[in-house]
């Protein structure tokens, strides 16, 4: 791609929907005929929209500095199991094994499955001195297919009251776990977001901290259940979440909740994800990973 040619908000925008299920592929590429910019076709301008996780990979599955694997837990109350990556780190000469207990995170996907980009995100956390497990709410429709546009479809149609039991059982598993230090958090993006704050609702104390991106708020009524710290990550152009934040923040306060609000400037839905570049925010998406793990290192290690 000519790295000249700037990318229409419009465009940006027509993906997000896309990708949210909302609009069909047809009228995504209808859409995209009518923002094609000079020098760059339609079909161009899909490909340049697309995600690009080989690229946007900072930590490779096979790091010398952390160990990961794929397990599969039990959810007798929601669709029976749920299979995730977890991954933790080793110690700085392989050989060695990192600290035995340590704090635990769920990294939670967007709406598409345990896609690669997730999974990286899990390996940050690792060599950030977490243990992280990435359940894919795709385990009962055959996992993540290798396709975002495929993984919404079939996301689309997963029981969500049984999947959410899905992830109250993966986070329960990860806190038992004996090399858990017994503290837990949960970060997600998008639908991740959204169910970091169900976590946070759900599991009371047993959730030391949720940090969620750009995710649907707590529902009000449950809002005086939260135990955790919750620090809220919005872009700042992200319209429909930015509206409703007032009346999230009502919320939290009203029920003495601690937490942290940012609505990171000159940023949209997504721009946390370094896998789709035409939504990646260079300058707030390491400002927003940093404030996390400080937050994280805050309520999960004392």
């Amino acid at each position: 791609m000519n790295q000249q040619i700037k990318i229409p908000p419009e465009a940006v925008e027509l993906y997000t929907r896309f990708i949210h299920g909302e609009i069909s592929r047809r009228a995504f590429g209808a859409g995209l005929k009518k923002c094609a910019v000079a020098g760059m076709t339609t079909s161009a301008l899909m490909t340049a929209l697309m995600p690009k996780y080989a690229e946007a990979q900072q930590v490779r599955k096979d790091d010398e500095r952390i160990r990961g694997s794929y397990v599969t837990v039990p959810s007798p109350n929601g669709n029976g199991s749920i299979r995730g990556y977890l991954v933790r780190p080793y110690g700085a000469d392989s050989r060695e094994a990192a600290p035995f207990k340590l704090p635990g995170v769920i990294v939670i996907h967007e709406n598409r499955g345990l896609n690669p980009h997730t999974e990286d995100v899990a390996r940050r956390f690792a060599l950030e001195g977490f243990m992280a497990f990435a359940p894919d709410a795709l385990t009962t429709a055959g996992f993540y297919p290798g396709d975002d546009f495929k993984g919404g479809q079939l996301f689309a149609k997963i029981d969500k009251p049984k999947l959410t039991q899905d992830f109250v059982a993966a986070a329960r598993w990860l806190k038992a776990r004996p090399d858990c230090n017994g503290k837990i958090t949960a970060t997600g993006f998008c639908f991740g977001g959204g169910m970091s704050n169900t976590l946070a609702a759900l599991l009371g104390d047993e959730l030391a901290a949720a940090a969620p991106f750009y995710g649907a708020q707590t529902a009000a009524a449950d809002v005086s259940k939260i135990k955790a710290a919750i620090l809220i990550n919005h872009g700042a152009l992200d319209k429909g979440l930015v509206d409703a934040y007032p009346a999230q923040e009502a919320e939290l306060k009203k029920n003495n909740v601690r937490y942290e609000g940012h609505l990171w400037p000159g940023s949209v839905h997504g721009f946390f994800n370094d896998a789709t570049p035409e939504r990646y925010n260079k300058v707030t998406a390491p400002q927003a990973w940093t404030r996390t793990i400080e937050w994280f290192n805050q309520y999960a290690r004392a």
